[in-house]
């Protein structure tokens, strides 16, 4: 083999080792989501499975069987519409089936599926102190469920969620939202565990306010704009002239946390008596500017 040849087979490898290395640079992120409950899932969702400095390893569908105005599965149609975003983007990121309701009540409480399986594997797979990023938009039931099966791996986890109201001046802890009222105990368990969680409560994520005119002259014709226009639209409540996307700040905090505010609270003992990170304030005006500029200027992988 002459010089030459040598040179550009070398040259290859540097290439293809350094591209690997930087793959794996890139923070490992699980997606676990109540797609079909709320418009701001998917357009979360959208949000960070464009996003090229993140790995999206797996995006996982979650229930909300407690709601009042919930379907009879779910959890199948947040996976389904899991499935359809993903087609709309041209992505090929696995999907995950998550337990069909809430945690159970006695015995062996955990929703045994293939997302808390997922997730199991995941953090048995991270090593030397790394931990995978989790990132839940709805009722924690899959991650609990994991965590509830197999415990040690509450360490090998951070999670992000939205979630609980917190009031930062008398330091109160309330879980009678939404996220919370889904799966109670699912967030008592997490609470009670070793896990690192950054929460950004309801009462500080309500700001993310979107309002209908403005959204659908921003998207429409665009082919991911479209869709994210047709699932307002087609919501239950679709003739809402305003909503709260409230799942989008909490990907942006952990695509850019130079956008929030960040604090770390004690809970009570009550509440696990732990150490938690919570977002106190964000740059709504900023994320929405982002997120219009970002979905019009997305094309097909």
């Amino acid at each position: 083999m002459n010089f030459k040849k040598r040179f550009i087979i070398s040259l290859l490898l540097l290439v293809i080792l350094s591209s690997n290395g930087f793959a794996q640079l890139k923070p490992q992120v699980i997606l676990d989501a109540d797609t079909a409950n709320e418009v701001d899932d998917a357009y979360a969702l959208s949000i960070i499975l464009m996003n090229d400095s993140v790995d999206v390893i797996a995006l996982n569908a979650t229930q909300w069987q407690a709601s009042q105005w919930t379907t009879v599965n779910s959890m199948e149609d947040s996976h389904r519409l899991n499935q359809t975003l993903l087609g709309i983007m041209g992505l090929n990121t696995k999907t995950n089936r998550g337990g069909a309701s809430r945690m159970y009540d006695w015995g062996d409480r955990a929703q045994h599926s293939a997302a808390a399986y997922e997730i199991i594997k995941q953090a048995k797979a991270q090593k030397n102190g790394k931990k995978i990023n989790v990132i839940a938009l709805g009722a924690l039931t899959n991650v609990a469920s994991a965590v509830f099966i197999e415990p040690s791996i509450a360490d090998n986890i951070r999670l992000y969620w939205l979630g609980s109201t917190y009031d930062f001046e008398k330091g109160v802890l309330r879980r009678d939202d939404f996220n919370c009222a889904m799966d109670p105990y699912a967030l008592t368990h997490l609470l009670f565990s070793s896990m690192e969680m950054h929460i950004i409560p309801i009462s500080v994520a309500s700001k993310m306010i979107f309002e209908y005119e403005e959204t659908r002259t921003q998207l429409e014709n665009h082919f991911l704009g479209d869709f994210l226009l047709k699932v307002w639209d087609d919501h239950i409540d679709g003739g809402r002239t305003q909503r709260t996307i409230w799942d989008l700040s909490i990907v942006n905090a952990f695509l850019h946390p130079e956008w929030v505010e960040e604090v770390e609270i004690t809970t009570s003992k009550d509440n696990g008596g732990r150490k938690v990170f919570y977002y106190k304030d964000f740059d709504a005006d900023r994320m929405r500017a982002d997120f219009f500029q970002k979905i019009k200027a997305y094309n097909h992988p």
